[in-house]
């Protein structure tokens, strides 16, 4: 994934639209190399050296997204958002004034990436095609390096003129966990300070098929005993309450179909109120 955002990146400064604009730029070769003694290119280079990967704190989410699928819940939590960090330096190879050359190469990076406060879909490589949220990009990230003379130092090179890029991905790291859907929910009401007065009122749910094991929409399903009623979903699901504990009559209805079941509120283990209408 960190390569495809390289090559996304070259994708970027070598798109052929800025050649017009930005001949010096749509000249240069695009590397990705350690810009330590003795690098020295045969061909004015734009260099973008990844030096950092950390996680982006800011963009954290904790919040997983749950989807009910077939009576199943899905259970995805949120991708790790990794931020990754590029040290851009320009060389130029020939010429008079390579230092003069070095800061417009520079100048016209960053007036391309600081025009993306988010990576276009159409740059995207590989795993981060179609990625979502979209990626975040920012050029000349404030105080990205801190000391630029020791960072160039442990690089084993002498300081020279640069500019950060840094880009968050999204790195899904955990895998999807299925659960069952909760067919019953409780609701204890009791009056402030009177213990005596405590009672449990019930939520069912549950999902009405046909013969092939389709869900169904729109069917009328209906509480006997206290006349509540509801209709099903697209996904053919339904729910009722708030019921007081005990034995019903659940009746299902659907065109000309209509089914009657009993059912004993809270489930006990094993059943559900799902009904299947034959």
């Amino acid at each position: 994934m960190i390569r495809d955002l390289s090559l996304a990146l070259q994708s970027i400064l070598d798109d052929p639209g800025l050649a017009a604009r930005y001949p010096e730029l749509a000249a240069a070769q695009i590397t990705f190399d350690r810009p330590s003694e003795p690098f020295n290119p045969a061909q004015t280079t734009v260099n973008l050296f990844l030096y950092d990967l950390r996680e982006n704190l800011e963009l954290r989410s904790n919040e997983p997204d749950i989807r009910t699928i077939n009576g199943q819940a899905t259970i995805s939590r949120p991708p790790l958002r990794v931020q990754c960090s590029y040290l851009v330096t320009a060389w130029a190879a020939s010429g008079t004034d390579l230092a003069l050359q070095e800061h417009r190469l520079l100048s016209q990076v960053l007036t391309v990436l600081s025009a993306y406060p988010t990576i276009p879909g159409s740059f995207l490589q590989g795993s981060l095609v179609g990625q979502e949220p979209p990626l975040p990009m920012i050029a000349m990230q404030p105080d990205a390096i801190k000391n630029l003379s020791e960072f160039w130092s442990a690089l084993g090179s002498r300081l020279r003129p640069s500019l950060t890029v840094t880009v968050t991905i999204a790195l899904g790291v955990f895998t999807l966990e299925t659960a069952p859907v909760v067919i019953t929910g409780l609701v204890g009401m009791e009056q402030l300070n009177l213990s005596a007065t405590h009672g449990d009122l019930f939520r069912i749910g549950g999902v009405i098929t046909n013969a092939a094991n389709a869900p169904v929409a729109n069917a009328a399903v209906t509480l006997v005993e206290l006349g509540l009623a509801t209709t099903t979903d697209a996904g053919g699901r339904y729910s009722l309450g708030r019921i007081a504990g005990g034995a019903y009559t659940l009746t299902v209805r659907s065109g000309a179909t209509t089914r009657t079941v009993s059912i004993t509120i809270p489930a006990t283990a094993g059943n559900n109120y799902n009904v299947q209408l034959t």
